[in-house]
This record gives C-alpha cells, sequence and structure tokens, in this order.
C-alpha cells in the first residue's frame, strides 16, 4: 500500500513537471550564443580569424555596411542594397531576409523575436 501511494505521489509529480515545464522554459530569456550554434553555424562563423564558410563570417557586423566583409563572394542583390548592419537592418533582414533584399542568398529566417534579439545582442559582441 504504501509503495503505491509513493508511486502515485511520483507520477504526479512527474505529470506535474511535464505540465508545468514548457510554460517555464517560455520566461527563460533566449541565449545569442545558443541561437547562433543551433540556426547560423552551419553557414557561418562568428570569431575573429575564423574563415568564412557558405555565409561570411559575421564578426564585427554591427555597424557594417553590408556586402563588405572580406574575402566572400556576396549575391548582387546585397551588394546593390546600400545597407548598413544596424540593430534594426539585422532584425528586419533575420526575420525575413527574402522580403528585405530580394535576391539575397541567405535562406533562413529567424521569425522569434526574442531569438533574433538575442542573436543580434551576440553578434554585436563579436569583434
Amino acid at each position: 500500500m504504501v509503495v503505491r501511494l509513493v508511486m502515485l505521489g511520483a507520477a504526479a509529480l512527474l505529470l506535474s513537471i511535464a505540465v508545468l515545464l514548457p510554460a517555464l522554459a517560455q520566461n527563460v530569456p533566449a541565449n545569442g550564443e545558443t541561437v547562433f550554434r543551433q540556426r547560423c553555424s552551419a553557414c557561418h562563423s562568428a570569431r575573429v580569424g575564423q574563415p568564412n564558410r557558405v555565409g561570411p563570417n559575421l564578426a564585427g557586423v554591427v555597424g557594417r555596411k553590408a556586402a563588405s566583409g572580406p574575402a566572400f563572394n556576396y549575391s548582387p542583390a546585397l551588394k546593390a542594397s546600400g545597407l548598413t548592419w544596424t540593430r534594426a537592418n539585422l532584425d528586419r533582414f533575420l526575420n525575413s531576409p527574402a522580403r528585405m533584399v530580394p535576391g539575397t542568398r541567405m535562406a533562413v529566417a529567424l521569425t522569434d523575436n526574442a531569438q533574433r534579439a538575442a542573436l543580434i545582442n551576440y553578434l554585436a559582441a563579436q569583434k
């Protein structure tokens, strides 16, 4: 009988955790480095001295003129955009690259506002 009560109590606790965990996770701020690793690092590097990949190295991107990173073949659309990568422009671009710069080769959008903000903060720290 006691074992059965302990098992029921443990089951109730696990159920409570399963129900509450997603709600708690929504209140955890996004980590920019984690977002970068999960969403960007397959194509981009972000530390000084690392090579370009399929996409350019993003170290120092915040405040830089678009399509001006060293030794990377940017799309004609991005070269002609005249953009400077301010936080606001990065936010708009990352939300919908093709809408902001039709013809860009950047195909990945990051639509979550908190993840974009965290990512931009992370990139701003990569000098």
